[in-house]
């Protein structure tokens, strides 16, 4: 029996399952903060897979799923913003030379994308978008039965299309990008600027409630709390058109922490979307959901591409 080492990397956690073949249940898994004193998050990764390597089965190949700008086929994080030092990584060989077993790497949105098309809320799906909507605005593209990654694995940015000309600073230095104005650190801002200027709310002045404060007072009738979801379900319905309109998916689905906030960003989401889709003929048949496979998409993924690597061989 072979087994499969899928790795997710995230600026917050290091996320490590051992897959057995032909089985989506990881036989074990764990997960560290990826910065610690005194060691690089790259040496923390490698000493996880060192703890939790199997020592009577052959491994097959590690799959890593990382955030930022990364070329799969080389196996290089150009660069990740929230991993310091993160910037021309040769992260596959570093792991390769370690272990000799292949390594494939795949950016993480794209790689939540494919685990859900085959392991989650996508399977029997052909065309989907996948849209994680957390601190920032990541996502994934499946067309044809394909995953969508463009020609130095870079596509699917779908935080980073324009939303606002000139709008507020998005986290990777340009203005008016839909992450800077849908996501929970989006939501989040507005809601302090709001409050810092006088605006009515359940929030004491000099305040900074997190998107998930704001979505329960939103539920509770506050009324600054659910402008501030309508706002950001406006611009995401408003890009959702756009994507729409570029790939004609049958599925979409949402993930990410401010998803779980359910129809208080779904509701103007998909209100927004009626307005600025061209032709009702795009919402036709069309699926929107949420993920299944939730925190666990990016190692479902990170399994899938070593599956599909397998097949290929």
């Amino acid at each position: 029996m072979r087994a499969f080492i899928a790795v997710d990397i995230g600026g917050t956690q290091i996320r490590v399952a051992v897959f057995p073949e032909q089985s989506a249940i990881p036989i074990v898994q764990q997960r560290i903060r990826t910065v610690a004193e005194g060691q690089t998050a790259v040496e923390r990764m490698i000493g996880l897979i060192e703890k939790l390597w199997p020592k009577e089965t052959q491994v097959d190949s590690i799959g890593i799923a990382a955030p930022g700008f990364l070329d799969p086929k080389t196996g290089v994080v150009v660069t990740a913003p929230n991993i310091a030092g993160w910037v021309n990584l040769p992260i596959a060989e570093i792991i390769r030379k370690r272990f000799n077993v292949p390594v494939y790497l795949g950016n993480d949105a794209n790689l939540a994308a494919l685990g859900e098309w085959h392991f989650g809320a996508g399977r029997g799906y052909s065309d989907i978008i996948y849209i994680t909507v957390s601190t920032g605005i990541g996502g994934g593209l499946i067309a044809g039965g394909h995953l969508v990654e463009g020609a130095h694995g870079m596509a699917g940015e779908l935080g980073h299309v324009m939303a606002e000309p000139g709008g507020p600073l998005c986290g990777c230095g340009k203005r008016g990008h839909l992450e800077a104005v849908a996501s929970g650190t989006a939501i989040a801002h507005y809601m302090a600027d709001k409050i810092e200027s006088g605006a009515p709310t359940v929030f004491p002045k000099g305040s900074r409630p997190n998107a998930k404060e704001t979505a329960l007072a939103a539920q509770q009738g506050d009324a600054l709390s659910i402008e501030a979801f309508d706002r950001a379900g406006f611009y995401l319905g408003r890009a959702v058109a756009d994507f729409l309109h570029i790939l004609n998916p049958e599925l979409i689905i949402f993930g990410g922490g401010v998803s779980l906030s359910g129809d208080t960003i779904l509701a103007p989401m998909k209100r927004s979307l009626e307005d600025h889709v061209i032709s009702k003929e795009y919402l036709k048949d069309l699926t929107i959901t949420r993920t299944v496979l939730g925190d666990d998409s990016g190692l479902m993924g990170a399994y899938a591409l070593m599956l599909s690597k397998l097949e290929k061989s």
